[in-house]
């Protein structure tokens, strides 16, 4: 690890280097050291982010972007460059490695304490939108093509049934029906972009809470990090999966079906920071767009996880047997449940305006 960090233009000599936080797909490290000055060392996973250059080049880009609307180096993610002034560094058993600045007093948290943590990543996020309204997000590479594309996701899962490669089809029939049910809500907001109506954003991607840094004092945000999959997409998905993940009555992988849905007042919540935070940024469409958006990202990252199920648990981390069935299921009763609620989730939105 040594070698590795003697590659970065670090302050002082290294102290110590331990895992650090719950990310489950890059490996980070807290690295300490004697000047005292601390870093985050991280070795990406190349077989998520087959595309390195290009996702290194989209960070840098976009945080060069939101250097410039700021003058806190705490309110943007800063890359610490190589010896020999690059960004990052492979080794040479192919792994590349990259340094940041570590925020100081900041805190993450993986689940919303109250209504205000939900609101604070709302303005997380929604200023992110604001700031980065005028970039031009067609020059950023789509690191993981059709990432958002609920229509494509579909298809995933209808191959995952017909292949059947882990043999467990036949013990999700009610589930199945039920995906498929709502498979006519899937292109609702493709089409708007292939007809123009809705603009091409700079997006994050992945809007959790546990993806926004606080200042420890007072709890505000400070910045948004992980940037790895910020690509062009849509405001709305955006939005959206901060209600699936944060609006959530009940954990993803609930038993008792009864206890799963999207809270109102949590969705108000995050809107008003989202909205606030986002000013003038956003077309009429767009915001009209944002109850669907959370539909729209719940249904899609369900089927996702019915189809690892079917594919034998290939993708995401699994705790226990079925959980990506589990998981599923919740989420299923999640879209149902918003479903019901898109008439108020739309005025909540038109009541922000």
């Amino acid at each position: 690890m040594k070698q590795i960090i003697s590659q970065f233009q670090v302050q002082g000599e290294p102290v110590s280097c331990e895992r650090y936080g719950n990310g489950h797909i890059n490996e980070t490290y807290l690295l300490k050291t004697d000047a005292p000055h601390d870093y985050i060392l991280q070795k990406v996973n190349r077989l998520v982010f087959p595309d390195i250059p290009n996702l290194m080049r989209n960070i840098i880009a976009v945080t060069s972007h939101l250097r410039r609307q700021t003058s806190d180096p705490r309110r943007v993610l800063t890359l610490v460059p190589t010896r020999d002034g690059g960004m990052y560094y492979v080794d040479s058993q192919g792994e590349t490695w990259r340094v940041y600045e570590f925020v100081t007093d900041s805190i993450c948290l993986d689940r919303p304490e109250n209504e205000r943590d939900l609101q604070q990543s709302g303005i997380a996020f929604g200023g992110f939108q604001n700031q980065l309204a005028d970039f031009p997000a067609h020059t950023l590479t789509e690191i993981i093509p059709h990432f958002h594309d609920t229509p494509a996701r579909y298809e995933q899962l209808k191959e995952a049934i017909r292949m059947d490669r882990a043999g467990r089809v036949k013990e999700a029939g009610a589930e199945i029906d039920a995906y498929l049910s709502y498979e006519k809500y899937a292109d609702s907001l493709m089409k708007l972009l292939a007809k123009g109506d809705l603009p091409l954003r700079v997006t994050h991607n992945d809007t959790k809470l546990n993806n926004v840094l606080m200042d420890a004092s007072t709890r505000t945000p400070l910045c948004v990090i992980d940037l790895d999959t910020v690509m062009p997409g849509l405001a709305a998905n955006d939005f959206g999966d901060s209600i699936r993940f944060g609006a959530a009555t009940a954990p993803e992988d609930e038993k008792n079906l009864d206890n799963v849905g999207m809270s109102l007042r949590l969705f108000e919540a995050y809107a008003q920071g989202f909205l606030s935070a986002c000013g003038k940024r956003l077309t009429a469409l767009e915001k009209e767009t944002l109850p669907m958006g959370a539909l729209l990202m719940t249904l899609e990252c369900g089927s996702r996880f019915l189809a690892d199920y079917f594919n034998g648990d290939v993708y995401f981390h699994n705790a226990r047997p079925g959980q990506n069935l589990q998981r599923a299921r919740t989420h299923v009763t999640m879209v149902r449940d918003m479903e019901g609620k898109l008439d108020r989730m739309r005025r909540i939105i038109q009541g922000l305006d």
